[in-house]
């Protein structure tokens, strides 16, 4: 049974950071590209950022670039986003992907097979 767990959300105050982590079981994390997605009250899941297997490739929403940084430690099966500058439009939940890595990064929710709960991140003014 495939499980993705996000942790590391949380209240913040606008300009700071917050390290988000999803761990992996259950599937063959090597093989995975990985993304996150974040969804605010009233609004749909957008596309954060994306992972390839390796960690070799990486492609982010323009809103976060400069600001956000996807990883990933294949030994640990962990994905993170580092989330520095924070701004209060970042509020949102959290959410990992898992898609089986064809060479290309999905920045759409169809391609991922694999999801977690979600973890919430809150940026105050």
């Amino acid at each position: 049974q495939v499980q993705l767990v996000e942790s590391g959300g949380g209240l913040v105050q606008a300009g700071g950071s917050l390290r988000l982590s999803c761990a992996a079981s259950g599937l063959t994390f090597r093989l995975y590209a990985m993304g996150w997605f974040r969804q605010a009250p009233g609004k749909e899941r957008m596309f954060v950022a994306a992972l390839s297997a390796s960690g070799g490739s990486t492609t982010y929403a323009d809103s976060v670039k400069g600001r956000f940084t996807i990883s990933r430690d294949n030994a640990k099966n962990t994905v993170y986003l580092q989330m520095n500058s924070l701004k209060p439009e970042d509020t949102a939940v959290y959410y990992c992907a898992a898609d089986i890595y064809r060479g290309y990064l999905p920045t759409g929710e169809g391609p991922y097979d694999y999801w977690g709960q979600g973890t919430q991140v809150t940026v105050s003014s």
